[in-house]
């Protein structure tokens, strides 16, 4: 039961807060925040005895369509399982800091469970239909954070960012249904192991080719990948700081996630001819991203523009057709996890505190007057840009590895030209992180002053600041965690 109950305590959570009434907004702010905290803490208990004990949850739900409850725990999954659980934690505890406004607080809280139960699901699911319906549960909820608690001080703004986050996802949402049913429909079975373990066998190379195109641009939309990530910045700059986080990192792994699932593992022989236009595209987004976060005036923006590229190495990983690749993609999804909701947190703290996020204006160093900002600032950086002995720095460099060596069925020197593109693509990441910490965490200037970092918002950043370290320094924490399970999948598909 451990694996239902963390699955039905943040959704049942989530659903009553949005239910519940509110007498005061003063009152139900203080109630909602403890409440999910409380639901949040459980779920996250619950998700590590989960992680450690591996159970499974096989039930018929849909006989007739051969449908069911499955759920279930691998390496592939836990370490995502145990970024979304503590994330579920950190933006809890941030929030009261910072507390939402623009709306009710209990319908706030409520959207942030129902989100960490989405993507929970979404992470569990070995059912084809089930893992379709458990991603899109995380949408609603994620949209009206956006739209109802975003930035107030650009109200057409937040309405475009909104409208472009619907638009987007529900395009990528319906190729991926059409997808998901096409293989279902092709391989007789909605079981993502079975899928797995079929390879392929009896669709032909272009049927495979058809259902791996149509999930890649499904789920491209949602990493983003270039040219579908328009959507993404607009999101970003508008979103409270608990909707960027949960944004960027959890939701963008889900799609790379379920690129894993349902194209790699089914549909090799799909994927293997698609992968070469895969990785040029994710490449693009590597060098699209980087020149964009160079001339960006807001710093929200200019994060959101990073995830771009660094979302682009786990697909450059993913395309190589190797164990390697798949090791790097795996591991900078969870890179990108770490420090994005580290730089997220930050700079939605330095929002509240400036009123802006405008790097055009002057502001006093962090250095000077935030040294505990200043520090988080400076370690999420350079982990951004791929700085050795940090976090970020495994992820893109057995990504370009992986590149540089692919499969044997992938063009070896298409995908060694891309290495080398990604390779200028770590320079101008250098680029602009420096010219962010020039801007604002360098300089003598100290005023206008303002408070740093303490309390809850302290011990966020803290442990966010500690992740990118250790994981740098021991990337073998995820990587032991995910090569038995990237070994199968990888011998499977080079059959």
């Amino acid at each position: 039961m451990l694996l239902l109950a963390a699955l039905a305590i943040p959704a049942l959570t989530g659903t009553a807060l949005i239910l519940t009434g509110r007498d005061s907004v003063r009152s139900s702010e203080a109630n909602a925040n403890l409440v999910s905290l409380v639901a949040s803490v459980a779920t996250a208990a619950l998700v590590v005895a989960t992680v450690i004990t591996r159970p499974k949850v096989d039930y018929q739900w849909l006989p007739s369509l051969g449908v069911r409850w499955q759920f279930s725990v691998d390496g592939i999954s836990a370490p995502l399982l145990i970024l979304t659980a503590a994330l579920g934690i950190a933006v809890v505890v941030h929030a009261r800091s910072y507390p939402p406004h623009g709306g009710s607080p209990t319908t706030f809280y409520g959207c942030l469970q129902l989100v960490e139960f989405g993507a929970l699901a979404t992470f569990l699911s070995r059912d084809a239909v089930v893992f379709f319906l458990s991603f899109e549960v995380v949408l609603i909820p994620m949209w009206v954070l956006i739209s109802r608690f975003g930035d107030s001080h650009d109200l057409p703004a937040r309405a475009d960012a909104s409208g472009r986050f619907v638009l987007y996802t529900v395009l990528g949402s319906t190729l991926m249904l059409v997808g998901i049913l096409a293989l279902v429909h092709s391989a007789g079975t909605a079981n993502l192991d079975a899928l797995a373990a079929a390879r392929g066998a009896g669709l032909d190379r272009s049927t495979q080719m058809v259902i791996a195109a149509l999930l890649l641009v499904g789920l491209g939309i949602k990493i983003p990948l270039w040219p579908f990530h328009t959507w993404l910045p607009p999101a970003h700059t508008i979103a409270p700081t608990a909707g960027s986080v949960l944004l960027a990192a959890i939701l963008l792994k889900m799609g790379t996630y379920g690129i894993v699932r349902l194209v790699i593992a089914p549909l090799p022989i799909g994927f293997g001819a698609l992968a070469p236009v895969f990785a040029a595209a994710g490449v693009i987004g590597i060098l699209w991203g980087g020149l964009a976060c160079l001339v960006e005036t807001d710093l929200k923006r200019l994060i959101a523009y990073s995830s771009v590229a660094h979302m682009g190495f786990v697909v450059l990983g993913l395309s190589s057709g190797t164990t390697a690749g798949l090791q790097a993609a795996l591991f900078a999804n969870i890179a990108h996890g770490v420090v994005s909701a580290l730089l997220f947190f930050l700079v939605g703290g330095l929002k509240e505190r400036w009123g802006s996020a405008d790097l055009a204006t002057a502001r006093a160093a962090l250095r000077e007057v935030s040294p505990r900002l200043g520090l988080a600032l400076v370690v999420g950086f350079a982990a951004s840009l791929g700085l050795p002995g940090l976090v970020g720095f495994w992820g893109e460099f057995l990504a370009m590895y992986s590149a540089w060596s692919p499969a044997a069925d992938r063009p070896e020197g298409f995908m060694r030209v891309l290495a080398v593109l990604a390779v200028t693509g770590t320079a101008v990441a250098a680029g602009y992180s420096l010219r962010v910490l020039r801007l604002i965490w360098s300089g003598d200037r100290t005023s206008p002053a303002h408070v740093d970092a303490h309390g809850g918002e302290w011990s966020v950043l803290a442990v966010l600041v500690a992740s990118v370290l250790v994981l740098g320094v021991a990337p073998g924490i995820v990587l032991n965690t995910t090569s038995k399970d990237v070994s199968v999948i990888t011998s499977e598909v080079s059959r």
